[in-house]
């Protein structure tokens, strides 16, 4: 089995454009791992990931 890398980013999300923007990172194969709370209440944190090639 091979040995698996990952690679990761963390990504700002507005709370009224968070589809789009997951969408965007989705299209270039980040998958979402978690949502954060932001520094304010109008921002969110989404931890996202994809294989390293």
């Amino acid at each position: 089995m091979a040995n698996v890398k990952w690679e990761y980013v963390t990504v700002p999300l507005l709370v009224h454009a968070t589809k789009q923007i997951l969408d965007n990172w989705g299209e270039d194969g980040w998958e979402l791992v978690t949502v954060i709370p932001g520094p304010n209440p109008e921002q969110l944190v989404a931890y996202l990931k994809r294989e390293k090639v």
